[in-house]
């Protein structure tokens, strides 16, 4: 099984960025799959949630209305669509597969700043 983040790096505050994960070594689509971050010095908090089918989409109240999720199932990845970011975006951004058992991405660095 492998997570694999993309999309990460230093953006400037208002800017957007997208963030990919590209699935193997399970069957993704039957998965749900969130993304989840973890600021400097902070616990992991969840951002976003999309059922198996990619049908259904979850956002934490932080990120409603600036953050869109979405999963192609053909192509095994998941992605994080931000805009209108903020500095307290700042984290390292974490893909997880969920369905009884879980599975963790190595993380990808976001920066927001000036």
């Amino acid at each position: 099984v492998q997570l694999v983040e993309s999309g990460g790096g230093l953006v400037q505050p208002g800017g957007s960025l997208r963030l990919s994960c590209a699935a193997s070594g399970f069957t993704f689509s039957s998965w749900y799959m969130s993304w989840v971050r973890q600021a400097p010095g902070k616990g992991l908090e969840w951002v976003s949630g999309i059922n198996s089918a990619g049908g259904s989409t979850y956002y934490a109240d932080s990120v409603k209305g600036r953050f869109i999720i979405s999963k192609d199932n053909a192509k095994n990845t998941v992605y994080l669509q931000m805009n209108s970011l903020k500095p307290e975006d700042t984290a390292v951004y974490y893909c997880n597969a969920q369905r009884g058992r879980s599975y963790w991405g190595q993380g990808t660095q976001v920066t927001v700043s000036s």
